[in-house]
């Protein structure tokens, strides 16, 4: 079992950064590669990015490229995500997330993933 738990969301207004966290517990941190999430209401829930378990190799939505940055510390069990100009679209609520790193080629699936925090809203204003 690995818990998950992200926070950091907040009201910002568009062009302004934001940081989220996912602070990970249980079984061995480093075993799993990590992802992040979005969802709005009445929308599907939405890859937004992926680091592999080393750090080594990360995978971005077209949608947030060369905006965010997802980074992880395994000495602190805890991922991150930067989240520089943001817009309004990007307004949802983020779920971080663990999967084994045996499916990584798997990342940009939701269904991929095992284990999932509670969700952290982001909104943008304009």
């Amino acid at each position: 079992q690995v818990q998950v738990v992200d926070t950091g969301g907040g009201l910002v207004q568009a062009g302004d950064s934001l940081r989220l966290s996912c602070a990970a517990s249980g079984r061995t941190f480093s075993l799993y590669a990590m992802g992040w999430f979005r969802q709005s209401p009445g929308q599907e829930r939405e890859f937004v990015a992926a680091i592999r378990w080393s750090g080594d190799s990360t995978y971005y939505a077209d949608s947030v490229k060369g905006r965010f940055a997802i980074s992880r510390d395994n000495a602190k069990n805890t991922m991150y995500l930067q989240m520089n100009s943001l817009k309004p679209e990007d307004t949802a609520v983020y779920y971080c997330a663990a999967v084994s790193q045996a499916n990584w080629a798997n990342v940009f699936s939701a269904g991929a993933y095992d284990y999932w925090g509670q969700g952290t809203q982001v909104t943008v204003s304009s």
